[in-house]
């Protein structure tokens, strides 16, 4: 099977003989390790302020019962 690699989308075979999976080379790992740890990607998630509501709620509902 063949997968286009993240970073330079290169047809790289998916194997066990391809340690670098899914990306084709070590080169194309290492910018993807540097963009996450520049946070050039970002997990999407929910509002904070909704989330703190959402916890403020479930901590008022605690302290009723």
């Amino acid at each position: 099977m063949f997968v286009q690699c993240p970073t330079c989308k290169q047809s790289v075979e998916w194997s066990e003989d391809n340690r670098y999976r899914p990306f084709c080379s070590e080169r194309c790992k290492l910018i993807d390790l540097g963009a996450w740890a520049n946070e050039e990607y970002r997990v999407p998630s929910e509002d904070e302020d909704a989330l703190s509501d959402a916890y403020q709620q479930s901590e008022n509902r605690k302290v009723e019962e």
